[in-house]
């Protein structure tokens, strides 16, 4: 009976938990509400509940400190690579320890070979996974298939983001080695039949018919999005002569072409980025390309790129906007994804500003030394704890083998 007492008393108190978790104390920077101060941040089920000061932590079934730490949304990487590239990462390896909920597979499968990344990834993976498709039907599989125009198809690719709209955000070209302007043509005339934006990572070579911009200014749409920015072969952003920004790229900018950052092992020089940011000439959208190569000396995850532009003069709020809700906006998935708005999905970041000095390397493996860098201590995808870096969630244990439960 006195069991059984206690067992009603326990389900009655949890009946008065208004929360499931609550991130407390952390400096909540939120750019879409215009959020940047200390508050809390309440989970019901998978969704935010409340983001406020002073909320009691018996209203939670599970309080987290979090003070003196960075509580964001779930960061969303728009150029990653999860599948069909022989680079591939699975995502929840690499993202969800980096505060990345949400990323983007950028070209890795087309028409044909979608399906297979949708049961063999897209499902498998805790972390939301969307796509954009390439207008190569067989995907991002090398040259022989990249450069193939007979595989670039605007009707089946159209067809197939009509049928998978859940998770497909808009469509890649990239790599074509071959001359003139097949591949671009095809995955914009994609994108007007699908009504979603395309991302171009383009070869420009002197025998290749093409030109940066043209490109920009005569076959790019308001909304597509031109990745890579700061690399010194396929944008040609900086004038090597002049060192100025291209006035071409400013037009571009002008008229809502958009530009991504796509880090990866060969695409973020210091020399283009440097030049480019001390004209004002910031990415719309900071993201990663991270794939088998830029993991490993680049480390191109997304604090590592947040942390570079930073030490290039862009304020931590100004890398979060673009970081959270800029790439949402850019795929047209906002206001889902991207923000800490009451009802929104619980995907957060918490984030720890160290101080030292730290070597961050570009695509040629130079390195620049800082004193600053973003890092990830806690992700938390669809309401749950998904990556706990220093146990802050963790009951503790001492040596007389008791545990100290925390609630």
């Amino acid at each position: 009976m006195q069991k059984t007492g206690l067992f009603f008393l326990f389900a009655g108190l949890l009946q008065g938990q208004t929360y499931d978790l609550l991130l407390k104390g952390g400096r909540v920077i939120d750019p879409a509400n215009q959020i940047d101060r200390v508050a809390d941040v309440a989970i019901a089920g998978n969704r935010i509940a409340r983001v406020s000061d002073g909320i009691a932590a018996s209203d939670a079934r599970k309080t987290v400190d979090v003070s003196g730490l960075i509580v964001t949304p779930g960061l969303v990487d728009l150029h990653a690579h999860v599948f069909g590239y022989e680079g591939a990462l699975f995502p929840d390896d690499t993202s969800l320890i980096a505060g990345t909920t949400t990323v983007v597979d950028a070209g890795g499968s087309g028409w044909r070979s979608f399906d297979d990344f949708r049961a063999k990834i897209i499902k498998r993976a805790q972390t939301r996974v969307l796509v954009l498709i390439n207008i190569v039907g067989h995907g991002m599989l090398g040259p022989r298939y990249e450069n193939d125009t007979g595989d670039m198809d605007p009707k089946a690719t159209a067809e197939k983001i009509k049928q998978n709209r859940d998770v497909i955000v808009g469509i890649k070209t990239a790599h074509f080695g071959g001359k003139g302007w097949t591949a671009i043509q095809r995955a914009v005339e994609a994108g007007k039949l699908a009504d979603v934006p395309v991302m171009v990572d383009d070869h420009i070579f002197t025998n290749s018919g093409r030109n940066t911009r043209e490109k920009l200014l005569d076959y790019l749409r308001p909304g597509d999005m031109h990745t890579h920015m700061y690399n010194d072969r396929q944008i040609e952003l900086i004038d090597r002569f002049s060192g100025k920004v291209q006035p071409y790229m400013w037009e571009a900018r002008k008229r809502g072409v958009l530009f991504d950052l796509g880090h990866g092992a060969g695409s973020f020089l210091w020399p283009v980025a440097t030049k480019a940011m001390a004209q004002g000439f910031v990415p719309d959208t900071i993201s990663t390309d991270l794939h088998g190569t830029s993991i490993m000396f680049q480390q191109s995850d997304m604090p590592n790129c947040i942390s570079k532009m930073m030490s290039l003069g862009m304020s931590l709020e100004d890398a979060i906007l673009r970081s959270t809700v800029n790439p949402a906006r850019n795929i047209h998935r906002y206001p889902e994804l991207g923000t800490l708005s009451s009802g929104a999905v619980a995907d957060v970041a918490v984030l720890a500003e160290r101080e030292g000095v730290f070597a961050m390397k570009d695509a040629w493996k130079n390195k620049k030394l800082v004193t600053k860098k973003i890092e990830c201590v806690l992700t938390v995808r669809n309401g749950k704890i998904v990556f706990d870096q220093e146990g802050r969630a963790f009951p503790l244990w001492n040596t007389a083998g008791e545990y100290e439960v925390i609630p």
